[in-house]
């Protein structure tokens, strides 16, 4: 009887033992299955975010007047909403207007619009005309609406003034400006160089 109690003992053991060794292996292999899903999705979002983003952005345009529209940045992220729209990164632009002179325009960061070439530049904004500079944080160019709109600490400089304002408004083709305070009581600063 005791060998009977014995062998039945072992028995349940080796069971036992066998239940264990295989509940081990399906644990291994399914945490195994988890962490090589996790690597792949790691991997799948690496690339997803890596071919959002363009090093050295360059891209010329022209509108049905022969207006030249050419941009620079060192980095830009497509818009995963809109694919039509990049953020850029340290920023230099050029316009070059038919039967005009050259614009340039360089800032930290900007916002590209592929479709119509509208752009937002902002923070550290300077714009180079002839011989005049205008420094702001934000400017709303659009070759479509030819409109250039210029905001936020604006310092306008030519040869002979220094004027400060909130905004300023040029027509791109016409060259009608319209400087401005956003409150009424407010008057554009204008100092004489000389």
């Amino acid at each position: 009887m005791r060998i009977k109690k014995t062998i039945f003992f072992f028995f349940i053991l080796a069971l036992l033992i066998l239940i264990y060794l295989i509940y081990i292996e399906v644990y291994k292999k399914k945490k195994s299955e988890n962490i090589s899903e996790n690597i792949n999705e790691k991997i799948l979002d690496e690339n997803t975010f890596s071919s959002n983003t363009i090093k050295d952005v360059n891209y010329i345009s022209r509108d049905t007047k022969g207006n030249e529209y050419i941009i620079y940045a060192s980095t830009g992220e497509i818009d995963i909403n809109n694919p039509d729209v990049i953020y850029l990164t340290s920023v230099k632009a050029s316009i070059n207007l038919k039967n005009s002179n050259t614009v340039d325009i360089s800032s930290d960061f900007g916002k590209y619009n592929t479709k119509n070439f509208d752009t937002i530049f902002s923070k550290n904004v300077i714009v180079k005309y002839l011989e005049n500079k205008i420094t702001g944080e934000y400017l709303d160019f659009s070759l479509e609406r030819n409109l250039m709109v210029i905001s936020r600490d604006i310092v306008y400089t030519n040869l002979d003034n220094i004027l400060v304002a909130d905004v300023l408004e040029m027509n791109i083709e016409t060259k009608d400006t319209k400087i401005y305070m956003y409150e009424n009581k407010k008057k554009v600063n204008i100092k004489n160089k000389n």
